[in-house]
């Protein structure tokens, strides 16, 4: 099978600097897994089922359970990331982030917290230590018979087994299957940059779930793409969400990374969305500097390292940059899908040769 292509592949402009991957993989120690999960209507059980789970591993499956410190922004809140409110509370979680449908949080938490326990069974059984799963949704009912909960644990599971660094696919997998972006098929989408501050080479990778945007809405590079291509919508207002990822090897503290996750809402913002009332757009941002024991072992005093607040610019443009890329990556590898409601309604993903051809026609190629 061939690799789809990215939205670089098609000449779009971009500014900054990708990793080797382009991708939140390319932050060291990040690894990235999937669940698909696609089947044909079965009677008396669902009309069609096009969905998945995500798993990002900050630390991946190596060494001891450990913090990662974080950050949180709730750009519109029509949506969920559990585990929010530890976060925002103590600015750190343990274990992954995993990304899925609206009703398939519960049983992705679920089976994220027998997989930790699974992984890390003496803290868990000897320091009453407790797991509370980041989980993040966005609704596939368009695409994916929702009310059916066709995410099982095993699902989950197989998201968080498979997780590696590398390239990460796009599109049409995992918890982005079934979403949709400025009504073409939208999904998962990823982009990376690199930093030079303060004598640190530092990366930051962005992974989006994307299925938000109308299509007058959209742009590409400032170029309102969607008015050119208006064929066959889906909606009559905004009503998806999107998850923004931002991970970094930089030494950056909670409030750091709060105000870093601010800076998604003007990544996707790049692409034309002004955050409908029924779009939920969550931002999650962590740094995998500084690692610490688990909060059961931790030392009385501890020792961090961290970038003064000034050199904080260079971060901001990154996370634009990349959540800008991201979600253009998420809609370029994307392929079509029928929907089951509106039955049989087809939403396409984004032409190719025509993108091309309207950022030609304006000089932006």
């Amino acid at each position: 099978m061939s690799t789809p292509p990215r939205a670089r592949d098609l000449g779009l402009p971009f500014s900054g600097s990708p990793g080797p991957c382009n991708a939140i993989t390319d932050v060291p120690g990040v690894t990235v897994g999937f669940a698909t999960v696609i089947e044909d209507p079965v009677p008396g059980r669902h009309r069609g089922l096009c969905t998945g789970v995500t798993a990002i591993l900050p630390r991946g499956t190596s060494g001891e359970i450990t913090p990662v410190w974080a950050g949180l922004h709730s750009f519109n809140g029509n949506g969920e990331l559990t585990g929010g409110h530890h976060i925002a509370d103590l600015g750190w979680f343990l274990g992954p982030v995993m990304l899925t449908n609206s009703h398939g949080v519960g049983m992705t938490s679920h089976a994220t917290v027998g997989w930790m326990i699974d992984r890390h069974p003496d803290v868990f059984e000897h320091d009453h230590m407790w797991c509370l799963p980041v989980v993040g949704e966005t609704y596939d009912g368009v695409l994916n018979d929702i009310n059916a909960r066709g995410v099982t644990e095993a699902h989950a599971r197989a998201a968080l087994d498979t997780a590696a660094p590398g390239p990460v696919a796009e599109g049409n997998v995992g918890g982005g299957t079934g979403m949709i972006a400025y009504e073409f098929k939208g999904g998962t989408g990823t982009a990376s940059r690199r930093i030079t501050v303060a004598g640190l080479d530092c990366t930051l990778g962005v992974l989006v779930q994307a299925n938000h945007g109308t299509r007058a809405a959209f742009e590409v590079a400032g170029i309102p793409v969607g008015r050119e291509m208006p064929e066959n919508p889906v909606f009559e207002s905004e009503t998806g969400s999107i998850i923004v990822v931002i991970a970094t090897d930089a030494p950056l503290l909670p409030h750091q990374l709060n105000r870093l996750a601010r800076r998604g809402a003007i990544g996707i913002g790049r692409n034309g969305t002004t955050g409908g009332h029924n779009s939920g757009d969550i931002f999650i941002a962590f740094s995998t500097a500084n690692p610490q024991q688990n909060p059961w072992h931790a030392p009385d005093v501890m020792s961090l390292s961290a970038l003064k607040d000034s050199h904080l610019d260079a971060f901001y443009t990154a996370a634009v940059q990349a959540t800008e890329e991201a979600v253009l990556n998420a809609m370029v590898a994307a392929t079509d899908r029928i929907a089951v409601k509106p039955k049989g309604k087809l939403v396409q993903a984004i032409d190719h040769d025509r993108l091309r051809a309207v950022m030609a026609a304006a000089g932006r190629n």
